[in-house]
């Protein structure tokens, strides 16, 4: 029995054991299972998260190809715009290229009109002044302009209650626009009968008193015009010493638009015509003197500062102008220069104020300084101009000459004496002088005595048979200078009587 019992407590243990090693085999199973199952459910885990992941991540890529189709749908829009644009873009480029074209080849014939029409222009310019200078020869190459000055305050005339006395006086009349009466009494004496008798003048035009600057200044501008157009031309103002020639010329010392004299005007007539004329090829260059003739000596009026220097470099210590000895010499038959004279370039038709001013100022602090000397004297203002056309390779050389003559005095009404009376006997005789040679141009004499003054010799080439000459013969209206008056007409109508030939222009 012990024995069976042992024998069944080993098959027990054995029983036992193998029961325990299964169970250890199990538990160690489970364990393993466990951390399978721990493993599993992690991996779970992250591939939940994964694909939550995923999720988000497709949802997000849904939303952007759903973004991406819209904008692929706009682009699609904005693509098909564009080539209906670009087609469009084409058809109008070669709209333009074909309009391109064909504005070549107007514009080729446009080059082609204006060519012609440049060279018509030019023709036509040239007939201009071709028949601008026939109507200034039927006109006259002399004409004399008679101008009566106004009665001013100084005169000391006055009606009884003090007014200004009327610029119509009784001797004077002026039957038609080209002509005036003086009305000359005498008083008999032996009956003591006073007669009057009319003496009529007739210049080729009369202006009154009342005649303002600008009224006398139209009347010669298409003789300043000549000068432009390449002719030489002098404009005199003659007549006794207060008849109104200064006046007439430059004007007063405070110009206005209305009051500037014939210089200034002629100077802007002149670069308002230059200006005009580029359009047609023309480009000027002026320049612009200013002369005194005294005693038959020649002073440069637009010296610079004459009071500030003393003898050395030829400028009058006393002031006003230049002591240096000035000759005349005429480079060719259209040109004549005088040495050591200022010449100023004119860049504008302003800048003639300003050497009026300088002029006046040199004139008036010599005779002030000079105690051998009066105001009493030629000034001749010039200007010169040079005109070069590109297009035609035409030179056209005009020279203008304004001249404000001496004061006409005759000798036996001047009593002057001692220095007054050389004065005087040297204006005489430069004014006598310049109308020898305006007659002996008129007669055609062999021989025109421009050298016997400094006056006609200085002007010799813009005097006869190519030149145009003007002269105003200003007079006062005062009845006390009627003799005076009387002489100045008489020897402006044997000026007016005179016919100098046919103008030609200055042209290279």
């Amino acid at each position: 029995m012990d024995q069976v019992k042992q024998v069944h407590d080993r098959e027990v243990a054995q029983v036992r054991f193998q029961y325990s090693e299964q169970v250890a085999g199990l538990e160690a199973s489970q364990a393993g299972l466990q951390r399978e199952l721990q493993g599993l459910q992690e991996d779970l885990r992250l591939t939940e998260e994964s694909l939550r992941l995923q999720r988000d991540e497709n949802t997000q890529l849904k939303g952007t190809i759903a973004q991406q189709s819209t904008t692929y749908e706009v682009l699609e829009g904005t693509c098909q715009a564009l080539r209906r644009q670009l087609s469009s873009t084409e058809d109008t480029l070669a709209q333009r290229e074909a309009r391109i074209a064909d504005l070549e080849v107007q514009l080729a014939a446009s080059h082609d009109l204006t060519a012609d029409l440049e060279a018509r222009l030019r023709d036509e310019e040239t007939t201009r002044r071709r028949l601008h200078n026939t109507i200034q020869e039927l006109k006259g190459n002399i004409r004399v302009f008679c101008r009566v000055r106004p009665i001013l305050p100084s005169d000391g005339l006055a009606t009884a209650d003090g007014a200004p006395a009327s610029d119509s006086m009784p001797h004077i009349r002026y039957p038609e626009p080209n002509e005036i009466e003086i009305i000359q009494t005498t008083e008999s004496a032996s009956s003591g009968k006073t007669t009057a008798k009319a003496i009529p003048f007739s210049f080729d035009r009369v202006f009154p008193p009342r005649t303002d600057q600008l009224a006398v200044f139209e009347e010669i501008a298409q003789l300043v015009q000549s000068a432009l157009d390449g002719y030489p031309v002098c404009i005199f103002a003659y007549g006794q010493t207060g008849s109104g020639k200064t006046h007439t010329m430059e004007g007063p010392d405070h110009p206005t638009e209305a009051t500037m004299g014939m210089i200034p005007r002629a100077v802007r007539q002149i670069y308002a015509g230059a200006e005009a004329l580029k359009a047609k090829g023309w480009v000027y260059t002026m320049e612009g003197q200013f002369l005194e003739i005294y005693n038959e000596a020649i002073h440069d009026l637009l010296v610079e500062s004459p009071a500030s220097s003393a003898g050395g470099n030829g400028t009058s210590p006393s002031g006003g102008v230049s002591t240096r000895k000035h000759e005349i010499r005429h480079i060719t038959a259209s040109k004549t220069i005088v040495t050591d004279a200022t010449s100023v370039v004119m860049d504008s038709s302003d800048q003639v104020h300003t050497l009026l001013k300088r002029a006046s100022k040199n004139r008036a602090v010599a005779a002030t300084n000079c105690n051998e000397r009066s105001s009493r004297s030629h000034s001749v203002f010039t200007l010169r101009l040079t005109g070069r056309n590109s297009a035609s390779d035409e030179v056209s050389e005009g020279v203008l000459n304004l001249i404000d003559l001496a004061g006409s005095e005759r000798l036996s009404q001047s009593g002057s004496t001692g220095d007054r009376l050389k004065e005087t006997q040297a204006i005489n005789k430069s004014l006598s002088c310049l109308g020898d040679v305006i007659y002996a141009i008129a007669n055609r004499d062999s021989h025109v005595p421009y050298r016997n003054s400094k006056l006609t010799y200085l002007l010799q080439n813009s005097l006869g048979g190519n030149s145009k000459t003007l002269m105003f013969v200003n007079m006062s209206p005062l009845a006390n200078n009627l003799q005076e008056t009387l002489c100045s007409l008489r020897f402006a109508t044997k000026v007016n009587s005179c016919h100098i030939g046919t103008a030609r222009r200055n042209l290279k």
